[in-house]
């Protein structure tokens, strides 16, 4: 399915903007190895433009890329991810010094900004495209991401299963440029798409409150 984004009366303007956005070039691949001293870490959590803003801002990592990765396509564009069926999911590529940021942090602050109950999706947006996923780089995040998700499975505050996947990194394609800091370069429509997409309400009903139960 193609991404739900609920835009509600500026529906129409905010499409054909992101229209006369987008780029006709395809995504490239990010290179496989990092500068010296920083090492990478991918994630999946539903619209890359979200999980870009999260991780960028934390002190130690030096950059994070939005991407397409887990899937068959080769340089896919975002409208063949986003129509489904590549296997792909929409993913930030993350560089950090870890002599400032742990990896077990960074996998912390993945969990609080994910819906790991949903198998189909993230928040207002539909599709495994769309799930949330850990892509590890070696034995060593392989192992700190089983440990993570399994200790969680013990202490979660809400009362549905963990059905995040686990998975060994494959090529990451970077999005066009128009996705990279989007929540900087269209702050105004971030804000608008993330909060109509229920993204912080969902992760307060689970992390904050349980869930609900």
């Amino acid at each position: 399915m193609m991404r739900i984004r609920i835009w509600h009366g500026l529906a129409v303007g905010s499409i054909l903007l992101l229209a006369a956005l987008q780029m006709t070039a395809r995504a490239e691949e990010l290179p496989k190895t990092p500068a010296a001293g920083l090492e990478k870490a991918t994630f999946a959590g539903g619209c890359f433009w979200c999980m870009e803003h999260t991780f960028e801002e934390l002190d130690g990592v030096v950059s994070a890329t939005s991407g397409y990765t887990g899937g068959r396509t080769v340089n896919p564009t975002y409208d063949v991810v986003s129509a489904g069926g590549t296997g792909h999911a929409e993913a930030v590529e993350i560089l950090y010094d870890p002599r400032k940021i742990s990896y077990e942090k960074l996998l912390d602050i993945f969990w609080h900004n994910v819906d790991p109950t949903n198998a189909n999706g993230q928040f207002c947006d539909y599709g495994d495209q769309y799930r949330s996923e850990i892509f590890y780089h070696n034995e060593e995040q392989k192992r700190l991401a089983e440990r993570s998700k399994a200790v969680l499975e013990h202490s979660k505050p809400f009362k549905d299963p963990i059905v995040t996947r686990i998975s060994p990194a494959a090529t990451f394609y970077i999005a066009e440029e128009y996705h990279q800091d989007f929540y900087k370069k269209n702050p105004i429509r971030y804000k608008f798409y993330r909060y109509n997409c229920g993204r912080d309400a969902r992760l307060n009903q689970l992390w904050v409150w349980g869930g609900l139960k």
